[in-house]
């Protein structure tokens, strides 16, 4: 059964119908469109969910990742992201293989309706002009007849009149055998009219529109096939990405499994254990004799005979964990911030550095300079005045790396100087600024009420552990208790200087300081602020006056 046949006067209804297969098309692809906006929503949220969770640090940076719990949740993360690509994968298939195909498709064959449609409509108009063309010679037909009766009637009336000349009756006959004619023609032209119409309606009927009909038809039904392979590509593109989907899922049921309570307790164990003996049993003092007591022994003390000592109400703790916090330096290209053999180091590093660089840049030079010889040589080789460029550019990094080397041998000697000068006895040679001294110095005056305080305070603390910073140069510390009774002169300070280095003391830019005791060669001077507090701050960062 085909439309031609059984829908042949149904021309409307096919039109409608034909429409509304090609709305359901664009409104599938629509649906697909927005599913693929929500699946590409769900993935980015997984991934900012994922990316949320991830550890920031290295792993080789992390404790935490030691720990089994934190390796399958990281595992879990990963597999979560992975199962973010499968939903991501899913919306490309989708827009690639539906949207665009049947989009495509759905342009296409709304053409075709269109084109098939007009053909139809053309038929039809033929076909309605070939019926007022009958039409018109039906009306001529039937009003010649008309116009020869009446014409016969006359001739035959005057031909019976007895006044009636006979000019007239002949007059009158042959009007009327000119209608007659005419009446004859128009019934043949009505005739021929009317056959060719009924040929070109059984052809509009019986051959043309069933022909358009069954196109139509066939167009439809290639429609609704492209949208059942639509409908199943739905489907298709999610038992793509199933097997990997089942992976990440085994995956995370893997990285659950893989959680290993007892290594991790290991793990912790061998992260933070101390080392340190549990404390012992505090020994009993009897107080109800009267007698001169030491300090009772306690596992909380170190004293010499190897017992710990029990310190009192009032004592600090923070001296059993001796872990203190070493003050922020400001790193400077020479390295002053850093003891002399480090910096001496580093500047021995840093010059090795350069001196490879210049070698590699004199080595392009010579590179250079042999490739341009060829060139002036064998012309056809290349242009010699190409490398000009290259050859000047490698010339200005010759330069500016002898002078880093300058300037780094200049800061290795001086560094190597104070590193030999702070091996002999004299303290007047320091390669940064001394550290201040462990006890406050005799004259209070110098220093505030806080300060004394406070060196009195340090001075009863026991002894850094194993791993504290100390001091470089305690065998100096008593001679730095004498200090000089009044200033020598008086400096400004050029440049801003962040005294973060221990003997060294802040200053502001523009501030006004007591000089206390002058540069003696090793880039250091002494001085003393208005509010109070002595230290070492950079010669060249001063304007000095002396008294």
């Amino acid at each position: 059964m085909d439309w031609g046949t059984e829908l042949w006067d149904q021309f409307e209804v096919i039109e409608r119908h034909t429409q509304w297969g090609l709305d359901l098309l664009d409104k599938y692809v629509k649906f697909v469109k927005e599913r693929i906006e929500v699946e590409q929503a769900y993935a980015k949220q997984l991934r900012s969910l994922v990316k949320k969770y991830l550890p920031k640090r290295p792993a080789k940076d992390d404790p935490e990742s030691k720990f089994s719990q934190q390796q399958s949740f990281v595992q879990i993360l990963q597999e979560v992201n992975d199962f973010a690509g499968q939903r991501e994968l899913v919306a490309e298939n989708l827009s690639v293989r539906v949207c665009l195909e049947l989009a495509k498709y759905s342009q296409e064959i709304k053409q075709e309706r269109k084109m098939h449609f007009q053909e139809g409509r053309r038929a039809q108009q033929q076909l309605e002009s070939g019926f007022k063309q009958l039409e018109n010679s039906k009306r001529k037909f039937e009003r010649d007849c008309r116009e020869a009766e009446k014409a016969a009637q006359t001739a035959e009336r005057l031909d019976q009149d007895i006044n009636a000349t006979k000019a007239d009756v002949e007059k009158a006959k042959q009007q009327a055998h000119l209608r007659s004619h005419m009446a004859e023609e128009s019934k043949n032209e009505y005739a021929a009219q009317l056959q060719r119409f009924n040929r070109d309606q059984a052809h509009f009927y019986f051959s043309q529109m069933p022909q358009i009909f069954d196109k139509l038809q066939d167009m439809d039904e290639r429609r609704a096939t492209h949208l059942a392979a639509g409908y199943g590509l739905l489907s298709e593109a999610e038992l793509q990405v199933v097997p990997i989907i089942a992976k990440c899922l085994e995956g995370m049921k893997v990285a659950a499994a893989a959680v290993d309570t007892k290594n991790d307790s290991q793990v912790l164990i061998e992260l933070h254990k101390s080392g340190f003996a549990r404390p012992g049993d505090v020994e009993f003092e009897d107080f109800s004799q009267r007698m001169n007591r030491a300090p009772s022994d306690s596992s909380l003390g170190t004293p010499s005979d190897g017992r710990p000592e029990l310190r009192g109400p009032g004592r600090s703790r923070a001296k059993r964990w001796p872990f203190g916090k070493k003050n922020k330096t400001v790193v400077t290209e020479d390295f002053s911030h850093l003891p002399p053999e480090q910096q001496r180091k580093r500047l021995q590093h840093q010059l090795e550095e350069r001196n490879r660089e210049l070698q590699k840049e004199v080595d392009q030079r010579e590179a250079l300079k042999k490739m341009k010889d060829v060139y002036e040589k064998t012309p056809q080789m290349g242009d010699p005045a190409s490398l000009e460029p290259q050859i000047a550019e490698t010339l200005n990094n010759i330069e500016r790396l002898k002078l880093e080397v300058q300037k780094y041998e200049a800061w290795l000697a001086e560094a190597e100087s104070r590193v030999l000068s702070n091996r002999g006895d004299s303290l007047s040679r320091h390669t940064r600024p001394p550290d201040p001294p462990a006890s406050a110095p005799p004259d209070s005056s110098s220093s505030s009420n806080s300060g004394s305080q406070d060196n009195k305070e340090s001075s009863e603390e026991a002894p850094l552990e194993e791993g504290q910073d100390t001091p470089i140069y305690t065998e100096f510390d008593e001679d730095f208790e004498e200090e000089p009774a009044s200033p020598i002169g008086h400096c400004v300070a050029i440049y801003h200087f962040e005294g973060s280095s221990e003997g060294t003391i802040s200053m502001a830019e523009g501030e006004d300081l007591s000089l206390m005791e002058e540069d003696k060669g090793d880039g250091w001077t002494r001085v003393r602020r208005k509010q109070g507090g002595e230290g070492y701050v950079p010669t060249s960062y001063l304007r000095v006056t002396l008294n």
